[in-house]
């Protein structure tokens, strides 16, 4: 790997890369600090970013320590413990940032989940640490309360040169190294994510800076990122002297037009619904700093801050302003219960402040879009294009892990390029940028991912136009999400490079742990990772409303048919007369003594013409007795004469 890159990156480069960390003395300072900073900068387009980071060191030595935590989360000691894990970053991130517009993130991170980590030890397999990933994600999904538990060999590869590490092992460690990546663009972050991302510091969210991280403030943002990385610096040369590493950021931008408010000042309190209660007790600083170069000209700071500090970076100068929170509250009277806040005023002398537009000297020198090519849904391509605003040629290098889903076609991977005074891409092959690395891994369909790096030199002032050819796989039927039409996801391109300068950049040396680290630390080039969009495609999707459409009809049919004949063949027909009650109360008395009065007459009248039937019926019976008789007496006679 190292040889590949020596043929690509300069030798200065590698040897930035490779620089060993060396641990900081802790001979004269406690064995475990924490500390809590607040970065607000103010951004093009009236947004501000805010910047949260919470940092625990803690100086444990021997590796059985770890069994006695104090600021430290006990989960990561166990995590140490259990995995051989010596780097891990986790990301979950809702919305986009903007490079073209706000420049670089102190942190970056994508749309989505991401996570990745660095496993090192003694006669540690591959096999081993494909087991050991998959069981740290699921340890993460509960800590965090999310879904990393969906991680597994479908959607994870072990990238060859994008990443490096930033962990230090002792000396007795020789083990080989052993990276993952994975990414979960569809994840969704909200509170059940930052309720337990807040319980992992000392102080949780009772008190410090973390008590401006509102739920309801957060979420409602433009873009939130909350962020977990931990490390293990270790020195070479003494096994007992041993450090880890727990950083937590959590990174905001604000929309000031959504704060329904007529111009564009803003505050801590209008920002986070609340001012600052104090200072956490267990943190060894405690600090905020205010961007004032830059886009931060155009606002006045009150109260003013306690001190300025200003910073040259790769030839680019940069001023905050300090507030120390603990002097701040030390220095206040003991009775005061005022909450601490910090406003920024837009200068009236300008008429409301003036509007620093992004022009083409302040664009980054690298920025990055993503999208997709073709239509329908069995074929299509995807397109990355990489712009280089600098002077001077720069090495890039791209990561692509395409879901199995998609089938990627590396015979089609061509990068072409264009003059920014140009409007369309060259299309001679002569013209395209030839290849300085290629690693691809092809996927494997319901098994692996496809995984994909390449590097290049971008010219100057240009652009470079990837793309490759992909064929959309028809799923089975239980492998479409509940919302199969929304579409499938592929996550966002990780691209790399190293800058000759600091403009626009603000990230922390690799060494470094505390923002103010980073001021005044110029080297010969900077490490730059960026991100770019996540892509939706939409793949070949069956109607599924049509079972539901034939069982409803089939069991209509069966209704009507069984319901009919089952009445008729087991029900007893009888026809009664139909009475209809009245509902009113009134009505009702009314109805019940007509009906009471009606049956007595009824039966008054019935008694009469009872007793005249019966003697009707006595008359016909005296009748017919006397014509027999008569008729007995005329027999007798007729007998007597004969004889």
């Amino acid at each position: 790997m190292l040889s590949a890159l020596s043929t690509f990156l300069p030798p200065l480069l590698l040897l930035l890369l490779w620089t060993p960390l060396t641990p900081t003395a802790h001979g004269h300072q406690p064995d475990e600090q924490f500390h809590e900073e607040l970065v607000v900068r103010p951004l093009a387009g009236d947004h501000v970013n805010t910047y949260f980071q919470f940092t625990t060191r803690w100086h444990y030595g021997d590796r059985n320590n770890l069994y006695h935590t104090q600021l430290t989360p006990r989960v990561i000691a166990e995590i140490l413990q259990t995995y051989d894990v010596k780097e891990l970053h986790i990301s979950l991130t809702q919305g986009l940032w903007r490079y073209e517009s706000w420049g670089y993130p102190i942190v970056d991170a994508t749309g989505g989940a991401e996570l990745w980590a660095w496993f090192s030890a003694n006669n540690l397999t591959n096999d081993a640490v494909n087991k050991q990933w998959m069981q740290l994600a699921n340890v993460f999904s509960g800590v965090l309360c999310s879904s990393l538990n969906f991680v597994d060999n479908t959607n994870s590869i072990a990238p060859r040169h994008i990443f490096r590490p930033q962990f230090m092992h002792h000396a007795g460690e020789h083990g080989k190294q052993f990276v993952r990546y994975a990414t979960l663009p569809r994840e969704i972050v909200c509170t059940e994510n930052l309720t337990p991302w807040k319980k992992l510091l000392p102080c949780g969210s009772a008190s410090g800076l973390a008590t401006l991280l509102n739920s309801g403030f957060v979420h409602n943002t433009k873009y939130h990122s909350l962020g977990v990385k931990v490390r293990t610096l270790c020195d070479h040369d003494d096994d007992n002297n041993c450090i880890v590493e727990l950083t937590q950021t959590a990174n905001l931008v604000y929309d000031l037009k959504l704060l329904e408010q007529s111009n564009t000042d803003f505050s801590l309190r209008r920002l986070f619904g609340m001012g600052l209660n104090g200072y956490c007790e267990l943190a060894t600083s405690s600090r905020i700093y205010a961007q004032r170069s830059e886009q931060g000209e155009r606002f006045q700071l009150v109260p003013p801050p306690a001190f300025n500090v200003s910073s040259i970076r790769g030839g680019h100068r940069v001023s905050y302003g300090v507030y120390d929170i603990q002097q701040q509250f030390e220095a206040a009277a003991p009775d005061a219960t005022r909450l601490f806040n910090i406003a920024w005023i837009s200068e009236k002398s300008t008429g409301g402040g003036r509007r620093l537009a992004v022009s083409a000297l302040n664009l980054p020198p690298l920025y990055a879009h993503r999208y997709l090519l073709g239509n329908g849904q069995k074929r299509g391509r995807i397109a990355t294009e990489i712009r280089n605003t600098h002077y001077e040629d720069l090495p890039v290098v791209l990561l692509e892990l395409v879901p199995w889903y998609v089938h990627a076609y590396l015979h089609t991977l061509r990068i072409r390029n264009k003059a920014q005074q140009r409007r369309e891409y060259a299309t001679d092959v002569n013209d395209e940028l030839p290849f300085k690395l290629l690693h691809y891994a092809p996927g494997k369909q319901r098994e692996l991912p496809t995984h994909l790096e390449i590097g290049f030199v971008l010219p100057a002032k240009s652009s470079a136009l990837i793309t490759i050819e992909v064929d959309y796989l028809l799923l089975k039927w239980l492998e479409y999400p509940p919302d199969a039409n929304h579409g499938h996801y592929i996550g966002a391109a990780v691209i790399s490079t190293q800058l000759p300068m600091g403009r626009n950049y603000s990230a922390l040396p690799p060494e470094a742990h505390l923002f103010k680290d980073s001021f005044n630390a110029s080297r010969p080039s900077y490490t730059l990772t960026l991100r770019t969009e996540a892509l939706i495609v939409s793949l070949p999707t069956p109607d599924f409303s049509m079972p539901y459409n034939v069982i409803c009809l089939a069991c209509t049919v069966v209704a009507l048919a069984f319901g009919p004949i089952h009445s008729v063949a087991t029900k007893l027909m009888i026809v009664e007369r139909q009475t209809t009650m009245p509902r009113n109360l009134l009505r009702k008395l009314i109805h019940k003594l007509k009906s009471r009065w009606g049956s007595k007459k009824e039966e008054a009248t019935s008694v009469p013409q009872t007793a005249t039937d019966e003697k009707l019926q006595q008359q016909q019976q005296h009748e017919e007795k006397e014509a027999e008789q008569q008729e007995s007496v005329v027999c007798n006679e007729q007998e007597q004469a004969n004889m």
